[in-house]
């Protein structure tokens, strides 16, 4: 006797994974950006580097990079309580 497989449980690979665009940010013009972006903030960071150290606001800076490392994280999988499930 042979098995046939359930159709119900056959996936057709083609029709799961529809191509989507590049991200810009994983492209050359969204690397080039993020490196200017990360450069004009090293040099303004380093102009102004007394009015930052002296303002007492730099103890703030660990709680903004928390919240901010939340925020942006949790944009590939859905954000809380989902588990993983991809239906």
């Amino acid at each position: 006797m042979t098995h046939q497989p359930d159709p119900s449980h056959v996936h057709d690979d083609q029709s799961e994974h529809v191509p989507r665009p590049p991200s810009f940010w994983r492209s050359r013009a969204g690397i080039y950006l993020i490196v200017a972006l990360v450069l004009g903030g090293l040099l303004l960071g380093y102009e102004h580097r007394v009015h930052l150290l002296s303002s007492g606001l730099l103890i703030w800076l660990p709680l903004l990079l928390c919240v901010g490392m939340h925020f942006f994280m949790h944009g590939g999988h859905g954000g809380h309580g989902s588990g993983g499930d991809k239906t």
